[in-house]
C-alpha cells in the first residue's frame, strides 16, 4: 500500500492515505506518511490558492490603471492632478502587491507582517472612491461615499485594507448593471462597520 500511494504521489496525485493496522515500526511508518501525504497536499492548495489571489489582486489595480489611461487618450478624461495621483496609488499597490510575491512562503504560513498605524475611515472610502470613480462612470454607475461624523481612526494596514475594499467595489461595478454603489463607514453595536453595498 506504501509503494502504491509513493507511486501515485510521484505522478502528482499528493492526497494519499494508507491504512494503518499495527502499533509497530510499520504502523508508525505508515502513520508518518499519512501525514506527510496530508502537509503536502495542504502545502500544495494553499499554493494554489495563493496564486489565484495573487492573481486576482494584480488585476484590480491594472483594471483601474487601465481605465483612467483609455479615458486620458481618448478624451473622456481630462489631465487633473487628482487622476494622476489616483494613478500612482495603484501603481504603488502593484509594487507592493510585486514585493509580496517574494513572500510567499510567508503568506502561505500566515506570518505577512502588517503595518499598523491610525487610518480615518472617510479617508479609506475617498481613496477607493478617486481610484475607482472614472470605472463606475464610464459605467454610468454612482459609486458614492457615505460616512458617519466623529468616527474614530482604526489601528490597520491602510494599504491591506485598501486591497480588501478595491476587490469588494471591483466586483461590485463588475456585477452591478445599473444604479449605483456605496462606500459606508458607520457604527455598528459597539464596533465599526466598512460595507461595500451595490444596488
Amino acid at each position: 500500500e506504501l509503494t502504491r500511494a509513493m507511486a501515485a504521489m510521484r505522478q502528482g496525485d499528493l492526497n494519499q492515505a494508507v491504512q494503518v493496522y499495527s502499533k509497530d515500526e510499520l504502523g508508525a511508518l505508515a502513520q508518518a506518511f499519512n501525514q506527510m501525504s496530508a502537509n503536502l497536499h495542504r502545502a500544495n492548495d494553499l499554493r494554489q490558492q495563493m496564486t489565484a489571489d495573487i492573481a486576482h489582486e494584480l488585476r484590480t489595480p491594472l483594471t483601474v490603471i487601465s481605465g483612467y489611461v483609455e479615458g486620458l487618450t481618448d478624451g473622456t478624461f481630462k489631465p487633473t492632478p487628482a487622476r494622476f495621483e489616483a494613478i500612482g496609488a495603484e501603481v504603488a499597490l502593484l509594487r507592493r502587491l510585486v514585493e509580496d510575491l517574494r513572500t510567499l512562503s510567508l503568506a502561505e504560513a500566515g506570518e505577512l507582517k502588517l503595518v499598523r498605524q491610525p487610518v480615518a475611515p472617510a479617508d479609506l472610502l475617498d481613496s477607493i472612491q478617486r481610484a475607482f470613480g472614472s470605472l463606475a462612470e464610464k459605467q454610468g454607475l454612482a459609486l458614492q461615499v457615505e460616512t458617519e461624523p466623529d468616527l474614530p481612526l482604526l489601528p490597520l494596514d491602510r494599504e491591506r485594507m485598501i486591497q480588501v475594499l478595491a476587490n469588494l467595489t471591483s466586483n461590485a461595478l463588475r456585477h452591478t448593471p445599473n444604479g449605483s454603489v456605496t462606500l459606508r463607514a458607520r457604527r455598528v453595536t459597539g464596533t465599526l462597520e466598512l460595507s461595500v453595498r451595490d444596488s
